[in-house]
């Protein structure tokens, strides 16, 4: 009998303790808050990117790969006025590189697949990076 009250003593210690070490005033805005900052269209186009377009394979932000650095990229399609959401989905020509175009064509399935929203996402991330 002894040993059942110590046990549920050291039960009813250890959930008390659970409770005090909650964070305290937690509360819906703070959620929204962190929601909205992760939701933004670069933050969403960079998990495009590194994910479900899988253009993270061949570019890196600030060097190039096996294509250009996704600096670069931003700079040169902000300088001559490119189009990257038409580039995408395969209506504009390249403005970088193109001998390294044939590369690209193969990746052509995966954004012609995405939404105009999922292109302009993976858009707004690439000018984000830019310096």
């Amino acid at each position: 009998m002894r040993n059942v009250i110590i046990l549920a003593a050291v039960l009813l210690v250890a959930s008390c303790k659970k409770e005090s070490q909650e964070p305290f005033g937690k509360t819906e805005a703070t959620t929204e808050t962190t929601t909205e900052i992760t939701s933004t269209p670069e933050n969403l186009g960079k998990e495009l990117f590194e994910g479900k377009g899988a253009c993270i394979a061949c570019h890196r932000v600030e060097t190039k790969l096996v294509g250009p650095s996704v600096q670069d990229m931003a700079k040169a399609y902000k300088e001559k006025n490119g189009d990257l959401v038409a580039f995408l989905k395969e209506e504009a020509q390249p403005i970088m590189d193109p001998s390294q175009y044939e590369i690209m064509k193969a990746n052509f399935a995966i954004t012609k697949a995405m939404s105009d929203d999922e292109l302009k996402e993976i858009e707004a991330y690439i000018y984000s990076t830019m310096k």
